[in-house]
């Protein structure tokens, strides 16, 4: 049965069964009492990089926000994996989002700001917690943006 916060998801055009497969030696998601950590998470699209390069000479703005969206709903995905619904997640704690920027780039949290819609459209105002962007000189398989997330879960 899905609840309210999968069904967002899923509306938003993230369906809960493209969920990203484990590249490296790590958990996608390790649950420690009722906080939830969570691994980076690149912008695939089920087994493809959507997209890859600096921002903002190889990928615009708007494109990478775009990712940093779907690097939130891989994150999501991966959650709700482990939990079996996202209306279990009380509240973001914290997100931290990367950029593969060019050295000159200052609107890090601008990008990231596509990652914090889309938790708060789909978890509510408790799907916004603190928050850091940071540029990043390179990511993981040169993706534009990566997110990992500290969350709580509903005791």
């Amino acid at each position: 049965m899905l609840g309210t916060c999968d069904k967002k998801l899923e509306a938003l055009g993230y369906p809960l069964d493209r969920i990203p497969g484990v590249g490296a030696i790590y958990k996608p998601v390790v649950i420690d009492g009722t906080t939830i950590y969570t691994s980076g998470a690149v912008p695939f699209d089920g087994d493809t990089l959507a997209s890859k390069g600096k921002v903002p000479s190889q990928v615009s703005m708007e494109a990478a926000k775009k990712a940093a969206a779907l690097c939130a709903a891989n994150v999501l995905r991966a959650v709700r994996r482990e939990i079996g619904s996202l209306d279990r997640i009380e509240r973001v704690i914290r997100a931290v989002g990367y950029v593969n920027s060019e050295p000159d780039f200052t609107e890090q949290h601008l990008v990231i700001n596509g990652a914090s819609e889309l938790l708060r459209d789909v978890l509510g105002e408790n799907g916004i917690g603190v928050r850091t962007a940071i540029g990043m000189a390179g990511l993981p398989l040169g993706s534009s943006v990566e997110l990992d997330l500290i969350l709580k879960l509903k005791a």
